[in-house]
């Protein structure tokens, strides 16, 4: 890895550590939910906005001629190197006081992923990963999961307001009759890095954002999970399907969705 990249590398975990710790100490007490509502149960806080301005801010002052998109702010300035940042994915349980969210800092090099951290502080978790120098949690090395049999396996099944009730359904039952057991738990990119690190077997949605799978795409590459062609099938630009799954059920799972998966 150059130089430049490690750089950023080493940036980047210190400023995803300092936000997680901002988004930590402004987190709302368990109970209702504090916030609005963007559209059906995507909510939007105060601490989005700080968030994603702080982590901005930072990246501005040491890599001025990097590029930026948030997903709050949208693209703000553009650049061969371009930073991809989820200030908080799983907003809803953040807006609750629940635990299952993140911060997600990626970068991409053009359309290619090449470095992801995410902390998830709740739960006291720090996810790391660059191109071709593998994926970490809390600096040990992480991996897909064993799993061959879909009996005894754990898929993920995203939703989003985009997503049609109708082929939410035919989706989550064609996984169960696999034998396959089902979990929607909110917050993609940590649902993403389960599947990196082995926790689940798979993760299906059928409408996901980039700054939702930016760094998670290089957790899961780097710890040997199988991914659909998120980027090419127009991810960069709008919401896309993603699947990823361990190895030894990928090709079950790509013919039960119908989408393609690439080996890392």
């Amino acid at each position: 890895m150059s130089d430049a990249l490690s750089r950023r590398f080493e940036a980047a975990q210190t400023i995803v550590q300092k936000a997680a710790d901002m988004a930590l100490a402004m987190r709302p007490a368990p109970g209702g939910p504090q916030g609005s509502l963007k559209h059906a149960q995507d909510w939007l806080t105060e601490t989005d906005g700080k968030v994603e301005s702080f982590i901005s801010q930072e990246m501005k002052a040491l890599f001025p001629d990097d590029g930026f998109q948030g997903e709050e702010e949208g693209q703000t300035r553009t650049g061969s190197l371009k930073w991809v940042v989820d200030p908080i994915d799983g907003t809803a349980n953040y807006a609750r006081g629940r635990n299952r969210w993140c911060v997600s800092l990626g970068l991409m090099d053009g359309d290619t992923p090449v470095l992801g951290v995410v902390a998830a502080p709740c739960v006291q978790e720090f996810y790391t990963a660059r191109l071709n120098h593998g994926a970490f949690m809390n600096g040990k090395p992480i991996h897909a999961s064993p799993v061959k049999d879909p009996k005894i396996s754990m898929i993920e099944l995203g939703w989003s307001h985009v997503s049609k009730r109708e082929e939410f359904l035919k989706h989550a039952d064609a996984i169960l009759k696999t034998g396959a057991m089902i979990r929607t738990i909110g917050s993609g990119t940590m649902s993403l890095v389960d599947v990196a690190s082995g926790r689940s077997d798979g993760h299906f949605e059928m409408a996901i954002n980039l700054w939702d799978v930016a760094a998670a795409l290089v957790l899961l590459k780097e710890a040997g999970a199988y991914t659909s062609s998120f980027l090419k099938d127009g991810g960069l630009h709008q919401p896309t399907p993603v699947l990823t799954a361990a190895p030894g059920i990928a090709d079950l799972l790509s013919k039960t969705v119908n989408i393609p998966l690439e080996a890392p």
